[in-house]
């Protein structure tokens, strides 16, 4: 019984006359061989899926030519070297100074992206908080998140920018020092006004308040002692 050979070179030749390809095309240039044979054949190069199209078509890192956001389109089909739209979200969220806007992501990423970045606060990968009406996306780190709204807040005439670069210096236990000496300045509604203002929880503004009024500060930690992940323990091989 003859074995028929299928051969990777037959995808390599396609994607250099064609640039991308789809799935039933891929399938043809290897001679209508089974969508199994097709997959552990793509496995072999280096490829991509697009995000938009619903992941309809392929392409090789080779031919692509990612830009700085790491975003590359051929004849209106979107690409990324970060994967798909949720993985590509993410990355994008997470890299830029300020955060996102629904509509500032989707200028840039030219699909919706509007049920991705639902799921993706969901699922905790990223951040929202309502700002000038609307949600601004930002990273799931705390710390990131503070220096990107602030940044946002800077933009928009919100926050003094000196203020804005100021407080993005600040350490955690620094920035909610700095929160709560601004919330006693403001007197009453000044918790509120300040978490609003540096993307902070009430709760956070109302510790750094009170550990002033009562001189209760770590000079030199961060965090109180036993705070943060627990070490781990080594463990004895058993004989």
């Amino acid at each position: 019984m003859n074995c028929i050979h299928y051969a990777t070179d037959n995808l390599r030749e396609l994607f250099r006359r064609q640039i991308i390809a789809t799935f039933p095309e891929l399938v043809a240039a290897l001679g209508n061989a089974a969508p199994r044979t097709v997959f552990r054949k793509l496995a072999e190069l280096d490829h991509r899926t697009s995000y938009s199209h619903r992941g309809a078509y392929y392409t090789l890192n080779a031919v692509a030519r990612f830009d700085g956001h790491g975003l590359w389109s051929h004849r209106e089909v979107r690409f990324s070297s970060f994967g798909t739209l949720l993985d590509t979200t993410v990355a994008l969220v997470e890299r830029s100074p300020a955060g996102y806007f629904a509509d500032e992501l989707e200028e840039l990423v030219q699909v919706t992206v509007k049920d991705a970045l639902r799921q993706l606060v969901a699922t905790g990968r990223l951040q929202r908080r309502s700002c000038e009406s609307r949600y601004l996306y930002g990273a799931a780190d705390r710390g990131r998140w503070q220096e990107q709204w602030t940044a946002r807040l800077a933009q928009a005439d919100e926050l003094p920018a000196a203020v804005a670069l100021f407080y993005g210096l600040l350490d955690e236990q620094q920035r909610r020092l700095y929160a709560g000496l601004e919330s006693l300045e403001r007197g009453h509604g000044g918790d509120q006004r300040m978490a609003a203002l540096l993307g902070l929880d009430v709760a956070t503004v109302a510790r750094g308040r009170r550990e002033l009024l009562v001189g209760k500060v770590l000079k030199d930690r961060v965090r109180r002692a036993g705070g943060g992940r627990k070490p781990l323990e080594k463990k004895r091989p058993s004989s």
